[in-house]
């Protein structure tokens, strides 16, 4: 199975402060606030989550590489699972012309503050039941949600996943190679409920049929 990290060399630039994530709040709590998908976690104070998130460009270097690379090309359809304010999925549509574009994320809050350009193209639902009928977009892919589904919604998303896609697909998730990286993402992580380093983040997907491409963000 191919990996491809896309974001790679954008996830080297942030910097993050794992221990004071955990003691400066009562974690727990920030985790249930976090998991509620709503004001806070999207644009609330930062151990709720993102601690503001607005649109400033960073996806459009992302958005190319992914066009260039899956060879996306007018009359496309593009299926972005996890869409949250859809940034990502409007730099696509202005990278290439003519495309098609859906998205579905479980916030409403996400989706009722998403980029207005693609706004009317969202749905909110969950990723283990799609409302699409079988093999309706030429790529699908997903960027920071299937973690936060436990294994049996996490079975179901990965199955639901193929049956809408055509074959082109990549699901990128939060994972570790080391144990410096399993502390870093339990420090830092407020919504996942899978843990798995890479080789059984792959095993899964080989045991559940996905056969797409895999991507993932490292805590380093």
């Amino acid at each position: 199975m191919p990996e491809i990290n896309f974001l790679e060399k954008y996830q080297k630039a942030t910097k993050r402060d794992y221990i004071e994530r955990v003691v400066s709040h009562d974690k727990a709590e920030c985790a249930a606030i976090a998991k509620q998908w709503g004001h806070d976690y999207w644009d609330g104070d930062r151990q709720f989550g993102y601690g503001g998130y607005s649109y400033d460009g960073r996806w459009r270097p992302i958005a190319e590489d992914i066009a260039t690379h899956y060879g996306l090309k007018a009359g496309d359809r593009i299926l972005d699972i996890g869409c949250g304010k859809a940034f990502l999925l409007y730099e696509l549509s202005q990278v290439v012309p003519g495309i098609e574009v859906a998205g579905i994320d479980i916030s409403q809050y996400g989706v009722e503050n998403a980029k207005e350009e693609v706004r009317p193209y969202l749905e909110t639902g969950t990723a283990d039941k799609l409302p699409w009928p079988d093999s309706s977009f030429d790529f699908v892919y997903s960027i920071n949600t299937f973690h936060n589904l436990a294994a049996p919604e996490l079975k179901r998303a990965l199955q639901e996943m193929e049956r809408v896609g055509k074959g082109k697909a990549w699901l990128c998730l939060e994972s570790y190679r080391n144990e410096r990286e399993k502390m870093n993402l339990l420090y830092w992580q407020l919504t996942c409920a899978s843990f798995y380093d890479t080789e059984e983040w792959k095993w899964l997907y080989a045991e559940w049929r996905y056969t797409g491409d895999c991507g993932f963000i490292f805590f380093e």
